[in-house]
């Protein structure tokens, strides 16, 4: 264990704490400032002289104050308890603290991140006798109704399994003794802990390709985001960003959900706290926080924790990730996160780059994203475990700017780019995904994947149905100079089926409850149903059917309301409303 280091305060501006004598310290120390012993993080260091991130309000902090070093950076606790457990920036676990402090918790306040007094049921995967690599899962928990805790000998570790018990632990008793090849022996308990700036080790990296299923049509038929990958939602305030976090973490398709809300404001965190517990888990019917684990870290918390909130939350992503889990990470948002860059790096009288932030913002960005992705984790076993960490983050520019310096950095690196819009927020169509600017760089991969798992025609479907929209935009600048009527029967065949692809299918109502959700089966049959009322109103067309009389038929109505379909009755009804198209059209020619 490396020697703890002791100085004093020289120095505090805002959240910046200078101390001098910490000449034994190190760069990212863990430290405890004052008497009331605030947490702070080493982030420079000049002779004996450490510039300190203190996490906590540094109100009537002065010279003279102690400063003592942990010898340790700043880590997490990563062990059974974590699922359904809400957590400040710097894990502490904020219901234990509400339990202990009131409503209003002092500073310097501290509990360990998992319960040290709970028993979990721990049963043994291995036996004495048995090499292990870091990894490895010796053990496992039922930590909730729905998901199975793996124990896994920490990485860097290796050696023979001496002893190892099944029975009732806590998380910090010995449940085996591991001999090194050294001939040392180990105790390993179910809890490690690690460094949150550093990403968890793996065996490789692998391409994302299959899809993340979110249920939200105009994600995952136009914009998909591929398992593994990255995405960045943009956009103004009121345009609805935090309504499409909140969905992707009720309904992606993940084992385990991460939740950052990261300078946000209070009342968003609220409504995650009262909401998810009350949410049935669709694939399981048991409640969301089962498989949830919430990061609050909220716009009236100090500045200087929202920097450490995102690295708290990709490291407990990662560690489930290692199990061989699937986990989608929500960040909201990395604008508050930046801004605290900002504001460090001011106080730290640092050459700022754009518009006063840090000059090195793109490539702190990009250390947070690049640890998203598919990995073959660590393990010995002949049988390959995958891990998914999909990373999600919402962007808040000022007045939904994307030239904003934290927009383009963020652009440059994440694949997909969710464009929220405030005319389409302003004109009640949500989600307000722009389709003319969005994009995401998975769609080959995912159409591939789709053309082959769905449904051959998939791709051609939603190409025509993009194709139309294009068309739709161009032809509304028409529209405006001259007039609907002016317009051809074909140009005004494409303006109505294009409405019918925003109204009946791009828009979907979050607070209905059948069309919150979506599957795939039902995304395809919707778009189907669309684009084949297009297709055939263009034949009729030909024949000499007047469009009026097309966008009378009964029909319509029911493309309308395929939305509101369950998903028990999709096949059926796509069936028998497909075939009333092709009578209603063929009795126009009639």
């Amino acid at each position: 264990m490396k020697r703890q280091s002791q100085g004093e305060v020289i120095k505090v501006s805002g959240p910046l704490v200078i101390a001098k004598g910490m000449r034994d310290a190190d760069m990212f120390d863990v430290v405890e400032v004052s008497e009331s012993r605030l947490i702070g993080e080493i982030i420079e260091m000049h002779g004996d002289e450490a510039s300190i991130q203190v996490y906590e309000e540094t109100a009537g902090l002065g010279p003279g104050e102690i400063v003592v070093s942990r010898g340790a950076p700043l880590s997490v606790e990563l062990g059974p308890g974590l699922i359904g457990g809400i957590f400040d920036g710097i894990q502490r676990p904020l219901d234990t603290l509400v339990a202990m402090e009131g409503d209003h918790i002092t500073r310097g306040a501290f509990a360990p991140a998992l319960d040290r007094e709970k028993e979990w049921e721990f049963s043994a995967r291995c036996k004495p006798g048995d090499r292990v690599t870091g990894g490895d899962i010796i053990g496992v928990v039922q930590e909730t109704e729905i998901l199975e805790h793996r124990v896994m000998l920490p990485p860097g570790k290796a050696g023979t399994i001496v002893e190892i018990h099944s029975g009732v632990f806590k998380v910090t008793d010995v449940v085996a003794i591991l001999e090194t090849d050294r001939g040392a022996r180990e105790e390993i308990t179910m809890m490690q802990r690690w460094p949150v700036r550093i990403g968890r080790p793996y065996v490789a990296k692998m391409s994302p390709s299959a899809p993340l299923f979110t249920g939200q049509r105009p994600i995952d038929t136009f914009f998909p985001v591929a398992k593994g990958g990255t995405a960045a939602v943009p956009g103004p305030f009121g345009s609805g960003k935090t309504v499409i976090q909140h969905q992707l973490a009720k309904w992606a398709e993940a084992d385990v959900v991460v939740y950052i809300g990261c300078g946000e404001r209070g009342n968003e965190m609220t409504d995650v706290l009262m909401e998810f517990p009350k949410l049935p888990d669709p694939k399981t019917g048991y409640s969301l926080m089962k498989r949830t684990i919430l990061i609050a870290n909220t716009s009236d918390m100090p500045v200087a924790a929202r920097e450490a909130s995102i690295y708290t939350g990709i490291t407990i992503a990662e560690y489930f990730r290692d199990m061989g889990y699937s986990v989608s990470l929500m960040a909201d948002s990395t604008s508050r996160w930046a801004e605290a860059l900002r504001e460090m790096s001011g106080r730290l009288e640092e050459m700022p780059g754009e518009e006063g932030y840090p000059a090195y913002l793109g490539s702190r960005l990009a250390s947070f994203y690049e640890r998203a992705g598919i990995v073959r984790c660590l393990s010995s076993d002949d049988e390959e475990r995958v891990g998914v960490l999909t990373a999600i983050g919402a962007v808040s520019p000022p007045g939904g700017d994307l030239s904003d310096p934290v927009a383009q950095s963020t652009l440059r690196i994440v694949q997909v780019f969710w464009s929220l819009d405030s005319d389409l927020a302003y004109r009640r169509h949500f989600p307000a995904i722009n389709w003319l600017t969005s994009y995401s760089l998975y769609q080959t991969k995912v159409d591939a994947w789709l053309n082959d798992n769905i449904a051959p025609e998939f791709s051609k479907l939603r190409v025509d149905a993009m194709t139309l929209l294009q068309e739709e935009s161009e032809l509304e600048e028409i529209v405006r100079l001259i007039g609907q009527d002016a317009l051809s029967d074909s140009d005004r065949l494409k303006l109505e089926s294009a409405r019918s692809l925003r109204e009946d299918f791009l828009h979907q109502n979050s607070f209905d409850e059948i069309d919150t959700y979506t599957s795939m089966n039902k995304q395809f049959k919707m778009l189907s149903l669309v684009m084949q009322f297009y297709y055939e109103a263009q034949k009729a067309l030909e024949r000499g059917v007047a469009f009026d009389r097309m966008v009378g038929l009964p029909i319509r109505d029911d493309i309308a309301r395929f939305k509101y379909v369950p998903e028990q009755e999709v096949d059926n009804w796509y069936a028998l409303r497909s075939e009333q198209l092709l009578e209603e059209m063929r009795a126009l020619s009639d």
